[in-house]
């Protein structure tokens, strides 16, 4: 019971605070741990909807930085200074490409809570939100600074261990953390990889045109 009272709690002081979901407690929680956030900072949101991780990162980077929102679901507008929303597939490589140039510079943080449309089906649903963390750790790669950092959601499922090695692959530090907020028997974690080591042909400030396949998502 307690649990169900608490996301009420969260829920009502989302809207009380203007926030767009409750959602934004994540963020703030993985700011507050991992300082993510610093003022002026190039930030990627994918799978931005409906737009609190937006309002969190906007408001702490200040209008000198920059956000970039990408999601399936159009977005609605937010009147903050220095964000982008952009509507479509994070695995289209037209729509990666508008990313770059949005940023105007490499990033310095992307933050992906992207999850696939649920079967049902717990071992089709791990494989396909395995295959969005993979995208995401690709597109990571091109766009970030040689310090950037990459935060995504990952599920101590049947891909974790695979998918953790990819990232140990892909990145130089690699660690995971447990939500305070996280429900009770949730196998949500949140993975923080730093540093990560350039493509082949890919320039170390980001730069490189993506290739990977499309990706779907559901809302936050």
């Amino acid at each position: 019971m307690s649990r169900y009272v608490r996301k009420d709690e969260n829920y009502r002081r989302a809207k009380a605070e203007g926030l767009r979901s409750r959602a934004a407690y994540k963020l703030i929680e993985l700011d507050r741990r991992l300082k993510l956030l610093a003022r002026g900072r190039r930030v990627v949101d994918l799978g931005c909807w409906p737009g609190a991780w937006l309002q969190v990162a906007a408001e702490r980077i200040g209008p000198e930085g920059r956000v970039v929102g990408v999601d399936l679901a159009p977005t609605a507008a937010l009147d903050l200074p220095g964000v982008v929303i952009l509507t479509g597939d994070v695995g289209d490589d037209a729509v990666a490409v508008q990313v770059r140039a949005a940023l105007d510079g490499p990033a310095d943080v992307v933050l992906s809570d992207l999850a696939p449309k649920l079967t049902g089906i717990r071992a089709a649903d791990a494989v396909r939100h395995a295959a969005l963390l993979r995208i995401a750790a690709e597109r990571a790669r091109r766009w970030l600074r040689p310090a950037g950092v990459l935060v995504a959601k990952i599920f101590m499922d049947g891909e974790y261990e695979e998918t953790m090695r990819d990232l140990r692959t892909g990145f130089a530090v690699v660690r995971t953390l447990k939500l305070a907020g996280t429900r009770t028997g949730s196998s949500e974690l949140y993975v923080c990889a730093r540093e990560p080591r350039p493509l082949e042909g890919v320039a170390a400030d980001g730069n490189g045109m993506p290739d990977a396949p499309p990706a779907d998502r559901s809302p936050r």
